[in-house]
């Protein structure tokens, strides 16, 4: 029995002219994503994106699983194929669904006729297909509101499809169809979770981590690599420049006052990441910052934190707490990597005590004491290693 890959879109369909470029972005996507499981053949017909297999060394099972974590997928099925006749569709029905309808108490029959030359209306097929499953598995009841089994059959133009009901995809719209942008990957539960976020919303992104030796360690590094290895599925590949802080780190320290360090050091971050921004042509920046979790995330220490260089800075995660994050960062598989205990240069040299409410002007005084701070972040940001991390890796 032939088996198909069903993909439906969702917020895609709302778009306009430019909708066909939403749509070849995500084949084009789907295509890369597919490559290494064998020959499938992807393509598009009435608003939904098939993954056909075309050869018996396609692995649909770890297809599916690829193209449910690509933005711009609203719902997927896998599906039987068969030809567009009654005693076809019953026949691949019950064969097709008989594991899923022998456990099941209750079940509801749904058809879409989108070939309208088909001589039965949905109705009549959802009636007759009924009836043949309640003659095949007679344990079974039909429950309208809240089925266990929902078999679904559509008559498109080419053939028919059964199947027994459709996951929720991942949503959002395909990766790089909203433009470029840099996200600051600290290694913690926020900044994946606000990577996730935005490439939700369409951006390709690359990654900015900030190291400083000796006091931040490599495993410190393979961890934050790890955590852009866990992302991939759903963003694509990346390239993440691990930067060497160190010594603008340390100058920060010596020299500026000890209240304005956690600040002043993310100002100098977000300058950095502008200038990695600039050789990726990323137009924003993106951190996983929320508001008030800490004193660097005040709404006067984000001000000051802005406006340090020209890109607009996109914080998904501004409006939720610890456990809202934490129950996303769960879901797509980053949370156990990201709490691991390796220090990060965030967590070194902080204040006792820092300002919880700087004023720009303070701020921009407490640079002009460290001389050398500009000549040191342009150093830092020619010498950041990049490391691509692909799909799959």
């Amino acid at each position: 029995m032939k088996e198909i890959i069903l993909a439906y879109q969702g917020e895609m369909a709302l778009k306009g002219l430019n909708r066909g470029t939403f749509e070849s972005v995500l084949l084009k996507t789907m295509r890369r994503r597919l490559k290494a499981l064998g020959e499938f053949k992807v393509y598009k017909a009435q608003s939904t994106m098939y993954a056909e297999p075309m050869d018996d060394g396609a692995d649909v099972d770890k297809a599916f699983d690829y193209i449910s974590k690509i933005f711009g997928i609203a719902t997927l099925t896998r599906a039987a194929v068969c030809e567009k006749d009654m005693d076809a569709i019953r026949r691949t029905a019950v064969e097709y669904l008989r594991e899923q309808l022998t456990q099941a108490k209750t079940f509801k029959v749904s058809a879409r006729r989108s070939d309208k030359s088909f001589p039965m209306d949905s109705m009549q097929i959802s009636r007759e297909l009924g009836g043949t499953i309640l003659r095949a598995f007679p344990h079974l009841k039909v429950d309208v509101h809240h089925p266990d089994v929902q078999v679904s059959v559509e008559i498109r133009d080419y053939a028919a499809y059964v199947h027994g009901g459709k996951q929720q995809g991942a949503g959002g719209l395909p990766v790089s169809t909203s433009g470029a942008a840099m996200l600051m990957l600290s290694g913690g539960i926020d900044s994946p979770v606000a990577g996730y976020l935005m490439a939700k919303r369409g951006l390709s992104l690359s990654c900015a981590h900030f190291a400083s030796p000796p006091y931040t360690s490599e495993r410190a590094k393979m961890k934050v690599l790890t955590l852009a290895r866990e992302l991939t599925p759903y963003t694509g590949n990346l390239n993440v420049y691990v930067v060497p802080y160190t010594d603008v780190q340390t100058e920060l320290r010596d020299r500026a006052p000890a209240d304005l360090f956690t600040v002043l050091m993310r100002r100098s971050m977000l300058r950095i990441t502008e200038q990695l921004a600039q050789k990726e042509g990323a137009k924003a920046i993106v951190t996983g910052e929320s508001l008030a979790q800490v004193a660097s995330q005040t709404l006067m220490a984000l001000g000051c934190t802005d406006a340090a260089q020209m890109l607009p800075v996109l914080r998904p995660c501004i409006g939720m707490d610890k456990t809202e994050i934490t129950e996303i960062a769960r879901k797509i598989g980053t949370f156990e990597t990201s709490i691991q205990p390796y220090e990060d240069c965030c967590t070194i040299f902080t204040p006792p005590h820092p300002k919880t409410k700087p004023e720009l002007e303070e701020i921009l005084r407490a640079e002009q004491q460290v001389e050398r701070l500009a000549e040191l972040e342009r150093i830092a940001a020619e010498n950041a290693e990049c490391v691509r991390v692909n799909v799959g890796e």
